[in-house]
């Protein structure tokens, strides 16, 4: 629930109340996500006590819980019975097809309590939860609840993606630190005659292959273990960096797409793809991101198109474009000659 600078000017000091207690309806949707409360309704209705009993809360926030979730159309309230809105039920409930609540666990997580130290970072530059991948993948609950993060986001960019590349031109790609291969997974199940290498961390490797036996396709995909500052990118038609970038500061960007530049087969593309600032810093949502970024990372940030565009010609790409990528996102693609 956002609220816009023109409407907090129409609206008057209500509305500046609420923005500036907007993180108390945010953190209601992600305690119910902790609380795994829309998948316990899945396609059932409930009483709120019915609801209390199955989640073991107490009595005395229940209902006021359950009817700030109606109040942001994410529950349906009927007669004192409640049950998810067609919303929830298609992004919030764990075993559907659209979850993308792994990334919403994840900003509970890490992002709800670094948000507490804000003015810190701003003082420092420093990160105030900076993630310590390393010690992250290696436990499995932490792990999976990055997949599930990794899945959330990925899950929405296939579609665009599949639409954004004349891909019957090419018959390989690479994702670079692709996670278990979901994106990778979508495209070559919307584009079958494509076969797809995800280069990531030695510790994907077996996320990857259950996955891909879940997909159906380890005749069609490899996995190539290695760190992409130190190890070769595998070479490919079309080589793809995502929700990457923007963990790493400008030199270090600068250092990565010169590796994909070499990965890339003659008269092939680098498809980069973030959540993009734009050049007027008028985009609220991904100013918001990339302030998570900068929270969570030493030096990351989201960047605009044309300091991605910049470096993609720095590393030699003969020409590239610049697309909206869905709802958020941004895509540079940066052509090699033949």
């Amino acid at each position: 629930m956002t609220t816009s600078a023109s409407s907090v000017d129409a609206a008057g000091p209500s509305a500046v109340f609420e923005l500036g207690t907007a993180f108390c309806t945010a953190k209601c949707l992600l305690t119910a996500l902790e609380l795994s409360l829309f998948t316990v309704l899945g396609d059932d209705e409930m009483t709120a006590e019915e609801l209390r009993v199955k989640l073991d809360l107490h009595p005395r926030g229940t209902p006021d819980f359950l009817d700030v979730l109606a109040a942001l159309d994410l529950l349906e309230k009927n007669d004192g019975r409640y049950r998810n809105s067609a919303l929830a039920g298609r992004h919030l409930v764990r075993t559907g097809d659209g979850y993308i609540g792994g990334f919403l666990e994840r900003a509970n997580h890490m992002l709800y309590p670094a948000w507490g130290r804000f003015g810190e970072m701003l003082r420092t530059g420093k990160p105030t939860a900076e993630a310590d991948y390393m010690e992250m993948i290696k436990e499995p609950n932490r792990l999976r609840s990055f997949l599930g993060m990794m899945d959330a986001l990925t899950t929405l960019i296939v579609p665009e993606l599949a639409r954004a590349i004349e891909w019957t031109a090419y018959r390989s790609m690479v994702d670079v630190g692709g996670a278990r291969g979901n994106l990778t997974g979508g495209l070559i199940k919307a584009h079958p005659h494509l076969s797809g290498t995800v280069f990531d961390l030695p510790e994907m490797r077996t996320p990857f292959d259950e996955h891909m036996r879940a997909l159906g396709l380890e005749e069609k995909t490899t996995f190539q273990a290695g760190d992409f500052f130190t190890d070769p990118i595998p070479s490919a038609d079309v080589v793809v960096i995502g929700h990457v970038l923007h963990d790493w500061s400008p030199d270090e960007c600068r250092a990565l797409v010169r590796k994909a530049f070499d990965a890339v087969r003659p008269g092939g593309k680098l498809v980069v793809y973030d959540r993009m600032v734009d050049e007027e810093g008028t985009d609220l949502t991904n100013l918001i991101i990339s302030l998570d970024m900068m929270l969570t990372t030493p030096g990351g940030a989201e960047y605009p198109p044309s300091e991605y565009q910049g470096w993609l010609t720095e590393a030699g790409f003969g020409s590239t474009e610049v697309a909206p990528l869905g709802e958020n996102d941004t895509v540079v693609i940066g052509h090699k000659a033949g």
